[in-house]
């Protein structure tokens, strides 16, 4: 049990959790960078710490500062927010050995969904639908395109295919590709840029879905085992990979559909042993909306929530 939560952030997100952290009749932490001395989060806690100076590195992202300013205030629990720190297992396990409560998921629940050839055979275990492809850890090209093309003995995937990073986001080295005589040099450029952007070029490939729609569903899990899940979101209409508006309940599913994809996100988050709020992202075909395939699952609260 604990009486006091420090907040992990600062903005939007920080006010949001310290309201309600006074409403659950709890004390409410701040923590602040130099630059954000005077923002309203600060003024709006019980009481704030000083993290150092501005650059994000040297305070909201600093581990042992956060912390240490956690020990400092007497606060017996972290809650991380949105970006910084909140999908960073090395941060949720330092928590855990400080013997700080970490609201939000389990250590192995970030690392196993953070990277999505873990995650693909972790939800494939309770039979939540994947998208066809060729996904296991530290597959060279050469395998890659013997696995895609069935020259290794195994069916093969149907073209177009889609590149992905395993430790990617945003679409970042996202590559499709229209015929297997293009594979070989994609590659080369997409392991490239997995590298560049993500410090890792590990890379898997899928089928590549026609007429893509991107169906994110919300979860919540608590630690006792009960997962729920509160809808889903339709999220296609997007810039750069990047969501523009989000529309609930999506105009593309039929009941019996909405039914089975919320309990397919469920269980992927039961597939991990998930505790607090997720989302599990979904594509699915316009042509065919009774079909949909797990993509991804985002350990943390969404920065759509507002």
């Amino acid at each position: 049990m604990f009486d006091t939560v420090l907040i992990a952030n600062r903005g939007e997100i920080a006010c949001r959790v310290i309201r309600t952290v006074r409403d659950m009749g709890l004390r409410s932490v701040a923590v602040y960078s130099d630059a954000d001395a005077d923002a309203p989060h600060v003024a709006l806690a019980d009481t704030a710490v000083r993290l150092g100076p501005a650059a994000a590195a040297e305070s909201y992202l600093n581990i042992d500062r956060v912390i240490a300013a956690a020990l400092a205030s007497g606060a017996g629990a972290i809650h991380p927010g949105y970006g910084f720190l909140s999908e960073n297992a090395t941060f949720a396990r330092a928590c855990e050995d400080a013997g700080i409560v970490f609201i939000g998921p389990p250590t192995d629940a970030i690392e196993g969904m953070g990277d999505k050839i873990t995650a693909r055979a972790t939800v494939e275990a309770r039979d939540v639908p994947t998208v066809p492809g060729i996904s296991r850890p530290g597959l060279t090209d050469a395998e890659l395109i013997a696995g895609v093309t069935g020259t290794d003995g195994g069916a093969g995937v149907e073209f177009p295919v889609l590149i992905k990073p395993s430790a990617g986001g945003g679409g970042k080295g996202m590559h499709v590709v229209a015929s297997p005589d293009d594979l070989a040099d994609t590659l080369v450029g997409a392991r490239r840029e997995a590298a560049s952007s993500f410090g890792d070029d590990t890379l898997f490939i899928e089928h590549f879905v026609d007429t893509p729609r991107h169906i994110e569903v919300q979860v919540m899990a608590d630690a006792h085992g009960n997962v729920v899940h509160l809808g889903e979101r339709e999220c296609s209409l997007q810039r750069r990979h990047q969501k523009v508006i989000e529309e609930a309940p999506s105009a593309l599913l039929d009941e019996e559909t909405r039914a089975r994809i919320g309990e397919a996100a469920c269980d992927a988050a039961r597939s991990c042993g998930y505790r607090g709020a997720g989302t599990v992202e979904f594509i699915v075909s316009a042509k065919r909306p009774d079909l949909f395939f797990f993509m991804e699952m985002n350990t943390r609260l969404q920065v759509e929530h507002p």
